[in-house]
């Protein structure tokens, strides 16, 4: 017989870990290989929630190590930083590992099964394609009918609850992701502020040799850390939320989670089509 594997991508975020504990919960028959492709510069948080829900799956997850980490690919790419047009870093440091991972199993014949966490409210979201005759991609969320809340719900149940990160920032993914709105950047300073120092450092580099490309756009995080900037972009986003708020509705589930959680529950995000690999 074909032998199969299961494998399931965690990335740090609210919905991929409710994927896994729904398969947990669903599917115990499947001998499920957990995966997180670390970059080596996430959170602290992500990696103390993987933690947690290690603990919860009671199996460890794989840590898949791009070896030749963001610094390098940062020079390879003539210190141009990534962005939204050129994701470099999401096909270096997340794409290739989870592709060389597989590889063996794929050439020996193996029927790899990917669940990926699409959720049934993201119609627009086709995820990660099959790349290879011998592997299939699975989107149980979607299939059976669960929605955001249901996600959240999901997790509150489990006694796992959100990432940490959440209280401040509304997606997982690297310390200095581009998809960041200017108010995440802002939080980033007053919660890591080495890290925030770290993302400056590479953006100077970067604009002393010639990149286009900023962190966040039309702006650099010298400019952006400023007093008076960070003033306004606080005001800006308080307004912007408190008008969103006056026309929108919010439900029960949704007016328990922190302001962070607000750029997702109310479409105020400023970085439309995010990276899947990394925010799901």
């Amino acid at each position: 017989m074909t032998k199969e594997i299961h494998v399931l991508g965690l990335s740090g975020g609210r919905d991929s870990a409710a994927l896994a504990v729904w398969m947990r919960e669903n599917r115990p028959d499947l001998d499920i290989n957990y995966f997180f492709t670390d970059t080596g510069k996430e959170l602290d948080e992500v990696y103390d929630y993987l933690g947690r829900l290690e603990g919860f799956l009671g199996k460890p997850i794989t840590y898949l190590n791009p070896g030749r980490d963001f610094d390098f690919w940062l020079k390879e790419y003539g210190n141009f930083l990534p962005s939204p047009r050129t994701r470099w870093c999401t096909r270096k440091l997340k794409i290739h590992p989870f592709e060389q991972w597989l590889r063996p199993e794929l050439v020996a014949g193996t029927r790899v099964h990917s669940y990926v966490a699409i959720r049934a409210d993201e119609p627009e979201r086709s995820g990660m394609i099959a790349t290879h005759p011998n592997m299939s991609v699975h989107f149980p969320l979607r299939e059976v009918g669960l929605n955001k809340a249901a996600v959240i719900g999901l997790l509150e149940s489990s006694g796992l609850g959100l990432p940490a990160y959440y209280r401040w920032r509304s997606r997982s993914g690297c310390t200095f992701c581009f998809y960041q709105q200017k108010i995440e950047w802002v939080r980033l300073m007053r919660e890591h502020p080495e890290a925030f120092e770290e993302a400056k450092s590479y953006e100077k580099t970067a604009l002393e040799h010639g990149s286009p490309f900023t962190w966040t756009e039309r702006e650099s995080l010298e400019e952006l850390s400023r007093p008076e900037r960070v003033a306004q972009i606080e005001k800006d986003y308080e307004a912007r939320v408190a008008r969103l708020k006056a026309r929108k509705p919010v439900n029960a589930l949704r007016a328990r989670l922190t302001d962070a959680h607000i750029d997702e529950a109310y479409g105020v995000d400023e970085a439309d089509g995010s990276c899947l690999v990394c925010h799901k």
